[in-house]
This record gives C-alpha cells, sequence and structure tokens, in this order.
C-alpha cells in the first residue's frame, strides 16, 4: 500500500508534468530514482556524446556510472587536471549532444528556477546541447514562481554551498542566505526558463522521492 507521501507526490507529480507540457516540456513521472536513471538512458542515443552539471542529485541516482557502463562517450570535468583545463571541458560540454542536469526549483504551473554560479548549468540548459535531461525530485517543487525563486535563493543555494568547504559566503557559515556579493557566491545568474523552445528539447523527469538539495 502506498504511503501518504507516495500518493501526494504521484497526485502532484501528475498535475506538475502537466502544466510542463503546456508549457512544451518532454515531462513524465517515475517513482525512484532507479526508474529515473533508467528512464534517462532510455532517452539517449547511443552515438550521443553526454556531460553535466554538478548535481548532488545526478550522484543520488547513479546516471553516471550507467553511462560509463553501457559504453557512453562522456566530457567529464571532474577527470580534468587543472583549474583551466576544467573550465575548458566545461566550455566543449556546452556542444554535448545530451546535458544531464537537475533543478533548484520547478513551480507548480510548470517553469523551472536555476541559479548557478559559473553560468555553464544554466547555459547549457538554454541553448547548445541537442537535448537537456532534468532529474529531479518532488522535493524541489515550489506552489508558485515567486515560492521558486524562494526555494533557489534561500534552501538550495545555501545547501549546495555547504559542497564547498572552503566558501567564505555569509551562507556556507550561517546556513542562511544573506544576498551576498562574495566573490564565492554561487549565486550568480537565476535564470527562470518558462517555456521549452524547440519544443521538447528539456526532457524532465520527476521522481516521487526527495532528491538532491
Amino acid at each position: 500500500m502506498s504511503t501518504p507521501i507516495e500518493l501526494r507526490n504521484q497526485k502532484l507529480g501528475a498535475h506538475v508534468v502537466k502544466a510542463l507540457q503546456k508549457r512544451f516540456f518532454d515531462a513524465c513521472y517515475v517513482d525512484d530514482s532507479k526508474a529515473a536513471a533508467e528512464k534517462a538512458v532510455s532517452l539517449i542515443p547511443k552515438d550521443h556524446v553526454v556531460s553535466w552539471g554538478g548535481s548532488a542529485t545526478l550522484d543520488e541516482t547513479g546516471i553516471k556510472e550507467k553511462l560509463e557502463q553501457a559504453g557512453y562517450k562522456v566530457i567529464d570535468r571532474d577527470k580534468a587536471p587543472s583549474r583551466e583545463e576544467r573550465v575548458e571541458v566545461m566550455r566543449q560540454a556546452l556542444l554535448c549532444d545530451t546535458f544531464l542536469t537537475s533543478c533548484n526549483a520547478i513551480s507548480e504551473d510548470g517553469q523551472l528556477v536555476n541559479i548557478d554560479g559559473f553560468g555553464n548549468r544554466v547555459a547549457a540548459m538554454i541553448f547548445g546541447p541537442r537535448q537537456v535531461i532534468v532529474i529531479a525530485g518532488m522535493n524541489k517543487i515550489a506552489k508558485t514562481l515567486d515560492d521558486a525563486v524562494v526555494r533557489a535563493r534561500t534552501i538550495a543555494a545555501p545547501l549546495n554551498t555547504q559542497r564547498f568547504p572552503d566558501s567564505k559566503t555569509p551562507c556556507n557559515e550561517t546556513g542562511s542566505c544573506a544576498d551576498c556579493k562574495s566573490p564565492d557566491s554561487i549565486c550568480t545568474f537565476i535564470v527562470t526558463t518558462r517555456m521549452c523552445k524547440p519544443a521538447n528539447r528539456i526532457k524532465i523527469i520527476l521522481v516521487g522521492e526527495d532528491l538532491g538539495l
């Protein structure tokens, strides 16, 4: 028997999927992270070069390992031996065939909100890769667009900053957003994606679990 959380996620997930589809996103709902990884791989042609943005969600799904096991050619910035080469790899990723990422927040009416420090992740979502696959847990859903921005700024950003222990931002020290202008801020770019163009280029897999930050 499904739990109340599972039932709620299924019902709300179906509502958000319809809202995303009305905005020309290719969207679906799956129950768990294993199904999400399998669905994502099924959407990637075997001849595609694949890359990704930094994402705790992707790490939790194990999709990177699945891609390696399946023999996909990947562009992996984490294998770059220096910071300069890492940036160059990030630039190359903007012209991959499939770009994988998550999302900081999704409003119930189907708009995506993302915050980025360097801009590579949101840049790839906007233009470049042939397709973008977004895997997002139901914890990323916010009631309104304003709520989605608040989630991205005050929940996702302070949490993601904790992944970088050397960061000198106020939120890394206090856990609370201070609307800072620190050189280490990861809130450089705040992007709302209200529609998908061309239609279905961005494929969104909603997952009936809490995933990522």
